[in-house]
């Protein structure tokens, strides 16, 4: 069929790849060329009331069609385009000349009501052909019946790189279908579970699209159904198959999507390895290879790599070359790249991957207008992101924030209150710029599944803030552990969210009443106590959480010694991050200017003396108490040494000796410097060592080298130095003379004065002269 009008007794079947360029611009040639009363699309019919949005200048692909239920957002189903999909230039087409355009697949009210993998599509019976366990790739099985080992080569070298039919607009179409027609044939059915039910659909709607227009009907399909539709079947057996279909009730709106989505597989199931790849070829007007390699050139000159246009004439030279040699016929993706990798990135893949990353897949995000329909919290967060100039990127990026400014201040939370609602925007990143309270730096990414996200947290609310203090107070109330409620209370803080905390703070005031597990009230302090950090520089008050922090930590006072009691190794290391963890927390509440927060330090340093003398403790907990004083200046180097000389005497079993050191000489808490600089108890720790009995000795030997192990390189080496001089070299490091560490009580008078002639022939003193005399002229000895 060419020239003039479409041909009203058959429909133009327009079988075409998903997001193929060569497929849209065949597509937009043979609509050109037969000038239809309507354009019928693959995509579901919901979505008719949308088409008209995607005329306006602020409709910008890659863009797609979300369906959700409105009971229950998170079941949703994509339907994505790009500017080189075959069906938005269907789209573009039929709204630039003035032709309805309609959508004909199997609506998404039964499309999201079926689970996947729930049998046979409703109404199949005896006389259906049977569906496969795997569904087959046209794609595959044609390129290897070509004696091609990819499907994206072949389909490049028999579409993208051939251009549309000469003379014939609708020749490739015919050449497409003849061989679906031949592949259904020889592999049955071949496709997905529901491809029966979905074509009875489509036929259905070209039937009735038939009647109603007298101008012809083009129909924009994937291929493989083109078989399907042009075969035909009866009407009574179409409409059986689509009776007694499930359906739920949905919404439908445009929204933004990425060529980095377009890479995986999407909701066509037909996502493509090199989105930006495609797009170039669908927009050069000509010369595809050479605008190709000028694009490289120009990112990598952007890295600061050296690359002239001399190479850029090489590249094409060689791509082209790689191209005839291999029968392809245009320098594809695999030449370009191979080329690239040879004259501009001197044969490394390090510079490659970042052409593949910004280039062959790309960071595109679409736009759709303002006038889309949305949630209403969609909508107000749109506001908020153009009111702070946050606006939604495909490309991660760092964002820095100084929450003394007030716009910094509502960006960090809103950040905030779209992590509760589980919008994951951004993540939090170590800050560059310190580690103050008032500093934050984010990740942010924005990815087209978090629309879902926004639906689904439409139900706490219609506003951001709203919505983020309804689903706080839910979380609060359901929250199983104390831990979770204390976090909770911690994300209100960070997100602004005063209405929510009373709420909060009453469930966690009667969680910490109740809770009598240490090790739980122990995890669940710190956060806390970080919260209490935030209200400086955020202006919040946070008076009753400081209350129920006090009450915590005296919870935790009186709890943990006993608790302590009786463990084994691994309850024993797990309660000394419990202590780190609450000695941490105690010091922050002890900078505090409240008295009762002030003597909760000198309570905790009571508690710690406490577990330090307690031979039921273990050693792990023991050491670990002894250190934590000796860094707080609550205990002398001296009673330090002594502690440790009681640890490491004989009568302690060797296995609880090397615990007590792995908790006081431990690598992450600086351990082995504090053994460097203090030779008294490495001194102490080198007796314990040599004198363990062999027999026991293999069963310490692992603890030990687990302690000494984790030290940095350069500690160890030091160590190592001062154990090989051994303790005579080192000085009486056990005296008692109250010398300093590392040195003999006393000068040796002999050593120095035979540097004293010296001294005074340099420095020219009185009897300079005499000891020349005496000595001889100072020079080098003849």
């Amino acid at each position: 069929m060419s020239g003039g009008k479409a041909d009203t007794t058959e429909p133009l079947l327009l079988g075409v790849r998903h997001h193929g360029p060569g497929s849209a611009r065949a597509v937009r040639a043979a609509l050109d060329d037969a000038r239809p009363g309507v354009v019928l699309i693959e995509g579901p019919p919901e979505a008719d009331a949308l088409i008209p949005l995607a005329a306006g200048e602020d409709m910008r692909p890659p863009v797609a069609l979300l369906a959700h239920a409105v009971d229950e957002p998170g079941r949703s189903a994509f339907w994505p385009l790009a500017g080189f999909s075959p069906e938005w230039v269907a789209i573009r087409w039929a709204l630039e000349h003035g032709v309805p355009a309609r959508f004909i697949d199997l609506p998404a009210a039964h499309t999201l009501a079926r689970e996947e993998d729930e049998g046979p599509a409703p109404g199949a019976g005896e006389g259906t052909v049977p569906e496969p366990d795997v569904r087959t790739d046209p794609l595959g099985v044609l390129a290897g019946a070509a004696g091609y080992d990819d499907a994206e080569r072949w389909w490049e070298d028999v579409v993208e790189h051939r251009g549309v039919g000469k003379g014939d607009p609708v020749a490739p179409f015919t050449a497409l279908e003849e061989a679906m027609t031949a592949l259904r044939e020889e592999c049955g059915g071949g496709g997905h579970g529901r491809d029966l039910v979905r074509e009875a659909h489509m036929r259905l709607r070209i039937r009735a699209a038939q009647r109603e227009f007298e101008d012809g009907v083009a129909v924009v399909c994937g291929a493989w159904h083109v078989p399907a539709l042009r075969r035909g079947s009866p009407v009574a057996a179409d409409r059986a198959l689509l009776k007694g279909l499930p359906k739920v009730k949905t919404d439908m709106t445009w929204v933004p999507w990425t060529h980095r989505r377009l890479s995986r597989a999407s909701g066509y199931g037909a996502g493509i390895d090199s989105p930006g790849w495609y797009g170039h070829l669908f927009d050069a007007p000509d010369r595809p290879v050479e605008r190709w390699l000028t694009k490289v050139a120009g990112l990598l000159r952007a890295e600061d790599r050296m690359v002239s246009s001399a190479h850029v004439i090489e590249a094409v030279r060689l791509a082209e070359t790689l191209a005839a040699m291999r029968g392809r016929p245009l320098a594809g993706l695999n030449e370009t790249t191979d080329a690239v990798r040879a004259v501009m990135c001197d044969g490394s893949d390090v510079p490659l991957a970042l052409v593949r990353d910004r280039l062959v897949v790309g960071d595109v995000l679409g736009e759709v207008p303002a006038t889309a329909p949305a949630v209403p919290l969609q909508r107000d967060l749109a506001r908020i992101q153009r009111r702070l100039r946050l606006k939604p990127e495909a490309a991660e990026r760092e964002l820095d924030l100084d929450l003394r400014k007030d716009t910094d201040a509502e960006r960090s939370r809103l950040l905030h209150r779209l992590r509760l609602l589980g919008i994951g925007w951004g993540e939090t990143a170590v800050s560059r710029g310190g580690t103050g309270t008032f500093r934050e730096s984010w990740r942010l990414r924005w990815e087209p599944e978090l629309s879902v996200r926004v639906a689904e947290a439409g139900v706490w609310g219609t506003t951001v803030h709203a919505a983020a203090t309804a689903k706080a107070e839910t979380d609060a109330v359901t929250a199983r552990g104390l831990d979770a409620v204390t976090g909770l209370a911690e994300h209100c803080l960070l997100a602004g969210l005063s209405g929510a905390l009373p709420t909060v703070m009453r469930i966690l005031a009667d969680r910490v009443a109740l809770d009598t597990d240490v090790g739980r009230l122990a995890r669940a302090l710190p956060a806390l106590v970080r919260s209490l950090r935030y209200g400086d520089v955020r202006g919040t008050d946070t008076a009753a959480l400081a209350e129920v922090a006090s009450g915590l930590a005296g919870r935790i006072f009186v709890g943990l010694p006993p608790a302590c009691a009786a463990l084994d190794a691994d309850a024993a290391e797990e309660m000394r991050g419990h202590v780190d963890a609450v000695h941490g927390a105690v010091g922050l509440l002890g900078d505090s200017p409240a008295p009762d927060h002030r003597t909760l330090r000198a309570r905790w340093q009571s508690v710690l003396r406490t577990l330090s003398a307690r031979d039921t403790v273990p050693g792990v907990i023991r050491g670990r108490c002894v250190r934590l004083l000796l860094d707080g200046g609550e205990l002398a180097r001296d009673e330090a040494a002594r502690l440790m000389g009681l640890a490491l005497s004989r009568g302690t079993p060797p296995a609880d000796a090397a615990a007590w050191i792995e908790g006081f000489v431990g690598a992450e808490s600086g351990g082995g410097l504090l053994l460097v600089h203090d030779e008294r108890l490495l001194a102490l720790v080198d007796a314990w060592l040599t004198g363990i009995p062999a027999d026991a000795f293999t069963d310490v030997l692992p603890l030990v080298r687990r302690t000494f192990s984790a030290y940095e390189p350069g500690v160890r080496r030091t160590l190592g130095e001062l154990v090989r001089r051994g303790p005579g070299a080192r000085g009486s490091v056990t005296g008692t003379g109250g010398g300093t560490p590392g040195f003999a009580p006393g000068l040796d008078t002999a050593r120095a004065d035979a540097v004293l002639p010296v001294l005074r022939l340099l420095l020219g003193g009185p009897d300079a002269e005499d000891e020349e005399a005496a000595t001889g002229p100072a020079g080098p000895a003849g």
